[in-house]
């Protein structure tokens, strides 16, 4: 099972990845946890101690050169398009658990975008995550799906676009939506967050009707506590627990 989240900032986008990641890992299963969003906060909302010396791959600059032949942070010139990736989610992983973490940090990029060693390590490096490894990966990705390629999208079994009652959080999911139709990831499910009553159930399925929602979890304020105290959201006795280990119970997840 290859899951990709995303979702506008904010939505708590993270903190799902992040108790999706743990039930996952308590469940027996080997998870290779990809932490794909520049604004990297997923090892800590997982629990992994020290998190912020967790280095970004993006910023290896010796690595990137190693693999690629090319400086990081030029653009044009030769460098290798197929570089060696297999051995990286092994050697670059934190672990907890039956978790494996690896963070692949943001590419600078200017135009309409980046043709460069560092984009090119880490699109070769997802592709041979959702292509050849055999745990499940989670991927938490920006509000957008950046390190995706086409042939990389086609193979992810979920897209988990994590939604609030708000117009731009809608918006953002539209975008997504857009994006990853242009790559053929066509198996897009949305996850309700913050939900304080009916009224804003209702609100999303009605701004949102040609999306399938597979769960609405509830607006908790023990999850923001835990975020604010920088507490893994896992060690918190919320009923997002329940709600997400029931939608995993219509998943077929083997790893």
């Amino acid at each position: 099972m290859k899951i990709a989240v995303s979702g506008k900032g904010g939505v708590g986008k993270t903190t799902f990845a992040a108790l999706l990641i743990r039930i996952l890992d308590e469940e027996g299963k080997h998870v290779l946890a990809i932490d794909a969003d520049p604004d990297a906060n997923l090892a800590a909302a997982i629990g992994i101690v020290e998190s912020d010396k967790i280095a970004a791959i993006s910023e290896m600059k010796k690595l990137i050169y190693e693999r690629t032949k090319a400086k990081p942070g030029g653009m044009g010139g030769f460098f290798k398009l197929n570089p060696k990736v297999d051995d990286l989610p092994d050697t670059l992983s934190v672990k907890l658990n039956n978790i494996k973490l690896i963070r692949m940090g943001g590419v600078k990029k200017g135009g309409s975008g980046c043709i460069c060693p560092e984009s090119t390590l880490l699109k070769a490096l997802i592709t041979h995550i959702v292509l050849q490894r055999n745990e499940v990966v989670v991927m938490d990705m920006e509000a957008g799906i950046e390190h995706l390629g086409r042939a990389t999208a086609m193979s992810v079994d979920k897209l988990i676009v994590v939604v609030e009652p708000g117009r731009r959080s809608i918006d953002t999911a539209e975008r997504i939506k857009k994006l990853a139709s242009e790559i053929g990831l066509t198996n897009i499910k949305v996850v309700g967050n913050k939900i304080r009553n009916d009224k804003d159930e209702e609100f999303l399925k009605k701004h949102l009707s040609d999306f399938e929602f597979i769960a609405f979890l509830p607006y908790d304020n023990a999850l923001i506590e835990a975020d604010i105290n920088g507490i893994s959201p896992f060690n918190i006795d919320s009923p997002a627990k329940a709600i997400i280990k029931k939608m995993l119970t219509r998943f077929k997840v083997q790893g």
